[in-house]
């Protein structure tokens, strides 16, 4: 490959917001992709959300990361007329807006398909582009609400439960990158381009299991059932003797047995129960007990010892801190630091696998709002007198 990346020679227009779609456009332009970063003149709302240091929003130094920051006001006709010539010879356009809203601003699939027929437009929204609630307002919450991931996620008598963070963004934001690496690869062999309809709530419902299948079966809804799973026990989180946690996975019928000689107990692999992790799973209280008791009269450190030596699965949990300071994850390089012009230097995820031949890559952190408005638009033969006058009338 001559020291090329895997996704060079992409181009693609991302502007989606808040966050599927903009976190796809990152991954793939960790691996090579050009990406420009479309922002209303007041700038993508993930500047400004979660933490900041000194006004300079965290959040937006990973999510823009790789991106050629430009703004651009698409309610304007101008700026529909611009937007129209960087779509004239990219590759993917990924939006995030409701329904109709391209079509509105006179830039639908139709339109952009006639200025290039090789684009693939990736429509990123919380219920897809057709059906009774495609209008509504789709936030991740919103998915992890309706797919059953809150009504699963919690303790068997608590309130059903919503992740700290963006869990149903996060795994659209994958889907939307193997979408559009999909459609790439269709257009190779026919052509033309395509509209991906990407609907939050179904990527994450994907990956909540054979839910569907079970029910239509077996008429089974699956409960609450806490940090305990239905498949398998002992699985758990349990506390060590010195204050900390640790969580434990028996999906193999031979770790399970390791964890019980390991603990002293293995007269429960003699019992008839214990040879199916769902039946198992109906033993959870005595397991755990018997499990409970031995890891809280070690600390941490004994318990992952004794069962690294076992062959037992078993992990710390850890915040933030204790992810930075492991030694896998620094082994893995998992966190790099980037040399950021506003922060300085500052540490963030690295790519999320690695090639052997042609490896991603972090050049730089999220720009600042407009960075390359020069650079992009003067590609576009767009003088610097024009692009003042464009920002004197808000298109830029």
């Amino acid at each position: 490959m001559d020291g090329r990346q895997a996704l060079e020679g992409i181009k693609i227009i991302d502007v989606a917001t808040l966050f599927a779609g903009p976190l796809a456009a990152t991954v793939l332009g960790d691996f090579g992709a050009e990406v420009i970063k479309v922002e209303h003149p007041k700038g993508d709302p993930s500047r400004s959300h979660g933490y900041s240091k000194d006004g300079v929003g965290l959040w937006w130094k990973m999510l823009g990361r790789n991106k050629r920051c430009v703004t651009l006001n698409l309610s304007k006709p101008e700026g529909q007329e611009i937007f129209g010539r960087l779509a004239s010879d990219a590759d993917v356009v990924i939006e995030s807006f409701r329904p109709g809203t391209l079509e509105r601003w006179n830039l639908g699939y139709e339109r952009l398909s006639r200025i290039n027929a090789g684009l693939v437009l990736a429509r990123v929204t919380g219920f897809g582009q057709f059906g009774p609630y495609k209008d509504r307002p789709g936030f991740g919450t919103l998915a992890e609400s309706m797919s059953g991931f809150a009504h699963v996620t919690g303790q068997p008598d608590g309130p059903p439960t919503l992740p700290p963070f963006g869990l149903a963004d996060g795994i659209a934001a994958l889907t939307t990158a193997l979408a559009i690496l999909t459609a790439l690869r269709a257009r190779g062999a026919g052509g033309r381009g395509q509209v991906i309809d990407l609907a939050i709530i179904e990527p994450i419902f994907t990956v909540l299991g054979p839910q569907p299948t079970v029910y239509d079966q077996l008429g089974v809804i699956q409960q609450r059932s806490g940090n305990r799973s239905v498949n398998n026990a002992p699985r758990n989180t349990y506390e060590t003797k010195d204050g900390h946690w640790v969580a434990i996975s028996t999906s193999a019928q031979n770790i399970a047995e390791r964890v019980m000689r390991l603990i002293g107990h293995p007269e429960y692999i003699d019992e008839p129960w214990f040879a199916k992790g769902s039946e198992r799973a109906k033993h959870a209280d005595e397991l755990d007990e018997a499990v409970g008791a031995w890891i809280s009269d070690r600390t941490q450190e004994e318990v992952v010892a004794a069962f690294e030596e076992a062959g037992a699965a078993v992990a710390p949990i850890y915040d933030i801190e204790g992810i930075m300071q492991d030694p896998q994850y620094q082994a893995l390089n998992s966190i790099i630091t980037v040399n950021d012009a506003e922060l300085g230097p500052t540490k963030m995820q690295n790519v999320l696998f690695r090639l052997s031949e042609t490896p991603g890559e972090v050049k730089w952190s999220g720009s600042t709002l407009g960075e390359h408005n020069e650079e992009v638009y003067g590609e576009l033969g767009i003088s610097k007198h024009e692009l003042e006058e464009l920002s004197e009338k808000s298109i830029l």
